[in-house]
Order: structure tokens, then C-alpha cells, then sequence
């Protein structure tokens, strides 16, 4: 994750944003999410980031050991998996696909890139949500779907590829687009595992902020843009009823500062409706981008909440009625 997504994105306060802790409408139908195991998240995370470190661009070799990984996860969870692969720099990576569910005209897409930030471990950025996403594929591939749902693992998303034509996002949603696929929503898991209940241990640019946000980092957060609101919404309400974490949300214009900083702007680039979930990253985290970003600091049980309630909005966005998602 490269930046300020929810606190400098809340800046937007004077610029037609929408912030929002209470859900504006009820849920059509309660959703019934899986236990998740905290243990083996943490497993997930431990392997990313110790066995596969380091992850950045300089090093493709880890990166395909690491696609590997995804690769043989999502496979076993029943998924079809499959490969996006292509060439920067003189050096191959790849996109890492699972598709759960029956062919139809729209899909979901649910993303996490993979790639760590130069010189990090990158625990909670982003193995936490590739975690999320492998534990995921395996709540799928035991409540199959009634739409196609392709859960994708990106690489390069961080810096020098950042929002770059080579960006591991990039690349999957241009191919979407060239294809002519529909695609109903795109969540983007980014940074889902860091929590702390101290005093002012989240943080904000604008210090008036903390009079209507907590100071407190415990709460998940979900961001996406104004004209899509209602998809903001939806997946708020769900994700905060069914993980039992406070939950808050921000719809602003692209434009603001921080509010397209990480995957899911590629598909706003391509016209698809995109959405992001995230701990807020820098803003609340003390070991963003540095080496201190590691397994040990992050909290599994409220990481496996935030899965639960991630499953919680892909069944309610997958319905045939799927009242917001666009």
C-alpha cells in the first residue's frame, strides 16, 4: 500500500466526500460467514514474509516462489487456477488466478498483491491480505458461488511499478477490458492485519479529524470513490455486521490524495466499480515499509474477523439482486 488512504483521503470532508460509521440502509439477507482459523493466517503470513523475503521487484526469484505458493494454495482450496504472466525490465512475473463458480456474463474480483515493499517483510503489507484472500479461496471452494468469483494475486504493485502499465493490477484489468469481461464489483484487500486499542495510536493529518474518527487504531476501514457510493456502502455494512469490528468508510473524489493508492484504482482506470479494505496502513501502523514489518506484530484474531466479514460481502455482492454494487 503506498500512502495516506484513509487519513489523507478524509481530508475530503470539504470536497464531497462521504464518511460514514452507521450503515445508511438495512441488510437485504444475513449472510452466515465461516469460523476462520487466526492460526492459519499466521502461518500464511510467517511464510510470506520469512520464507519468501525479500519480496520487492529486484528479486523475480522469490516472487515466482512466492506465486507458487498462491499458486498450489488456491488449488487445493478447488479453485481453477491459471496464470497472467508477462515480462518488465528483462525479467518475468505473474498475476495468480482462482476462479470459484459457474461461468456468467458478470464476475467479482477480489485482489491482494503480493510483492513487499524494498528492504520489508511486508507482514502487513500485504501478506496479511494475501492471507485473507488464500483463507478466502478456501470458504469458496466449500460454498460455491453463484456467479464467477476470481480471487487474483498481483505482483508489482509497489514502487517503481506503481501505477505504472507494469503494475500486477494493471495488467489483469486492461486484460479484463480488452476481453470485454463485466465485472460487477473489485474489492482490493490491502493491509487488513494491524490493530491496537491504545490511546492515539491512530493517526490523521488533520487534527480536527479526531474529533469524528477514534483515536484508537481497532476499527477496519473501507474506501472507495463518490459515484460509487452505494457500493461503498454495501460493503461497509456487510463487512462491519459480519466481522463484529468497528467498521468505517470513506467515498471521495479520485482526485483526493491517497484515495486510489493500491490496487483497485487500476480497475477505476479500466471503468470497472472498485473498492478497497484496509487497516489504514501508515497511518496506524509504525512498521509500514520497514524492516519491523514482520509476522510477530500483527493481531490474528481480528485479522480472521476481518476475513469472516470479507466473506460476508463477497455472498452478498455475488446475489443475483446485488442491491449496490453499482
Amino acid at each position: 500500500m503506498l500512502g495516506a488512504v484513509v487519513g489523507l483521503g478524509m481530508m475530503g470532508a470539504a470536497a464531497s466526500c462521504w464518511m460514514g460509521r452507521a450503515p445508511p440502509e438495512p441488510v437485504a439477507a444475513p449472510c452466515s460467514p465461516a469460523q476462520v482459523d487466526p492460526e492459519r493466517l499466521k502461518a500464511h503470513v510467517r511464510t510470506l514474509s520469512e520464507t519468501f523475503h525479500p519480496r520487492d521487484h529486484q528479486h523475480p526469484d522469490n516472487l515466482e516462489r512466492t506465486a507458487g505458493y498462491i499458486a498450489e494454495a488456491l488449488s487445493r482450496a478447488g479453485g481453477r487456477v491459471s496464470s497472467e504472466p508477462y515480462t518488465t525490465g528483462g525479467a518475468s512475473y505473474r498475476n495468480v488466478i482462482a476462479t470459484f463458480g459457474p461461468d456468467s456474463e458478470e464476475r467479482l474480483v477480489i485482489g491482494a498483491h503480493y510483492d513487499a515493499a524494498k528492504g520489508a517483510p511486508g507482514a502487513d503489507d500485504n501478506a496479511s491480505g494475501v492471507a485473507g484472500l488464500l483463507e478466502l479461496a478456501v470458504w469458496l471452494g466449500e460454498h460455491p458461488p453463484p456467479m464467477r468469483v476470481d480471487l487474483v494475486g498481483y505482483t508489482l504493485e509497489e514502487p517503481p511499478h506503481f501505477r505504472r502499465s507494469t503494475m500486477g493490477s494493471k495488467v489483469h484489468a486492461r486484460g479484463l477490458r480488452e476481453q470485454g469481461v463485466k465485472v460487477r464489483a473489485m474489492i482490493s484487500i490491502e493491509s487488513i492485519g494491524y490493530f491496537s486499542d491504545d490511546p492515539d495510536s491512530q493517526r490523521y493529518p488533520v487534527a480536527s479529524l479526531r474529533l469524528r474518527y477514534p483515536t484508537e487504531g481497532h476499527f477496519i476501514a473501507v474506501v472507495g470513490r463518490t459515484d460509487e457510493r452505494a457500493l461503498v456502502d454495501r460493503v461497509h455494512q456487510t463487512l462491519g455486521t459480519a466481522s463484529e469490528l468497528p467498521a468505517e468508510s470513506l467515498a471521495a473524489p479520485r482526485g483526493l490524495k491517497g484515495v486510489d493508492f493500491s490496487d483497485h484504482g487500476s480497475y477505476w482506470d479500466e471503468g470497472y466499480p472498485a473498492v478497497m479494505v484496509t487497516d489504514t496502513a501508515l497511518f496506524r501502523n509504525p512498521h509500514y515499509h520497514t524492516p519491523q514489518d514482520t509476522w510477530d506484530t500483527l493481531d490474528y484474531a481480528r485479522l480472521a474477523k476481518v476475513v469472516r466479514g470479507v466473506q460476508c460481502a463477497v455472498e452478498t455482492l455475488a446475489s443475483p439482486a446485488a442491491p449496490g454494487a453499482r
